[in-house]
């Protein structure tokens, strides 16, 4: 509520509305008038006043209908209307009250009664205020809310919820912007996944990749590895983005060696099923340009890159079982891998032999 309050009298009577506005005057309120009921609604609409002093009896609209009016306009604010009234049979005030009106007063106006009134309903017009402007906040609040649950909803599609969270507090700088980086890329999939997806019923290879989706999921969320994508049995992980780590080489090893303990497992049920499925894996180290790709309503993020190129190739060249590291990985973990060198490997895409190692597993 604006200070000093603001306060309409209306009345078609100008000697009433002179002896109103003086006594009001006299306690500080800021005081507009208007002589008709058709007056008061305009002036309601433009000046939104805190109060309202209105007069029953009126030419063109009279104060019974002026409320019902200002009460069925969504667009007036909450504003306290006290009718004044000569009249003093109680249906009439029921009318007037039921229309809309908050108090009521009586002609000839007493001084003491007009100043306790006009005090009382400001009141109420400031608590009015007080819970909109809160109920204002709350909304805009619980806007903001709803903007960041459905951005920590996209985002946790690519990253560990505590990932995903430290992004929105900005922990991390936006990840969907394109930025260059350096990166350790995971690629794995199932040998023998093509042979067995075109003789088994499309029901059981679901099952199948059902499993192996949850599986590796909560293994890439417990090393907080970013995915990059699924893609049938194929899956992409890459380490040190958005948020830059110390150990993104150690922890993609790590994350690995984990992946095929659980997935020798799962290939021992499968075999008993008739299937012959295995694991393999490939692990590079280089420099990426990565960030949100794909168009409006569908957005993926991904990285582009000769690393993520030959981390696919060493995933293709691996036998059931094997995680093919590059030179530049061993230096980033030799002391905490046991390696089979495997020398140079001629890969698909590559202008030079790749100097490979087999991961056997992490030293004693």
């Amino acid at each position: 509520m604006r200070t000093p309050p603001r306060i309409l009298v209306v009345d078609d009577n100008a000697a009433n509305v002179d002896i109103l506005r003086a006594r009001l005057a006299a306690n500080g309120y800021e005081i507009l008038t208007a002589g008709d009921g058709e007056q008061a609604l305009q002036a309601i609409r433009e000046h939104q006043p805190d109060l309202v002093l209105l007069d029953v009896m009126m030419p063109k609209l009279d104060g019974i209908e002026v409320c019902r009016r200002v009460r069925a306009d969504a667009s007036i604010p909450f504003v306290p209307i006290i009718l004044v009234t000569a009249k003093s049979d109680p249906k009439d005030v029921v009318a007037a009250l039921e229309a809309g009106g908050d108090e009521y007063l009586t002609k000839p106006v007493d001084q003491a009664a007009l100043v306790a009134r006009v005090k009382s309903m400001l009141r109420i017009k400031s608590l009015q205020d007080t819970v909109r402007e809160w109920n204002q906040t709350l909304e805009q609040r619980v806007g903001e809310q709803l903007v960041q649950l459905e951005r920590l909803g996209r985002l946790k599609r690519f990253f560990s919820p505590q990932l995903a969270e430290l992004i929105l507090a900005g922990g991390a700088e936006d990840p969907l912007k394109s930025h260059r980086r350096e990166v350790v890329v995971v690629f794995l999939d199932l040998r023998g996944f093509t042979a067995f997806a075109e003789t088994t019923e499309p029901e059981e290879v679901m099952g199948v990749l059902r499993a192996y989706h949850a599986q590796m999921g909560h293994v890439i969320l417990a090393h907080e590895g970013t995915l990059e994508r699924f893609a049938g049995d194929g899956m992409m992980v890459f380490f040190n983005d958005p948020v830059p780590v110390p150990d993104a080489a150690a922890r993609a090893v790590r994350m690995v060696l984990v992946m095929r303990e659980h997935l020798t497992e799962l290939t021992a049920k499968w075999r008993k099923r008739g299937f012959d499925l295995g694991f393999g894996a490939g692990i590079a180290q280089g420099y990426a340009t990565i960030g949100a790709v794909g168009f409006e309503g569908r957005w993926d993020y991904g990285a582009i890159g000769n690393v993520t190129n030959l981390a696919a190739r060493l995933c293709s060249e691996a036998r059931p079982g094997q995680i093919l590291i590059t030179q530049r990985v061993l230096a980033s973990v030799e002391d905490m891998v046991d390696v089979e060198p495997l020398g140079g490997l001629d890969l698909k895409g590559m202008s030079k032999p790749i100097s490979a190692f087999n991961l056997v597993g992490l030293k004693a």
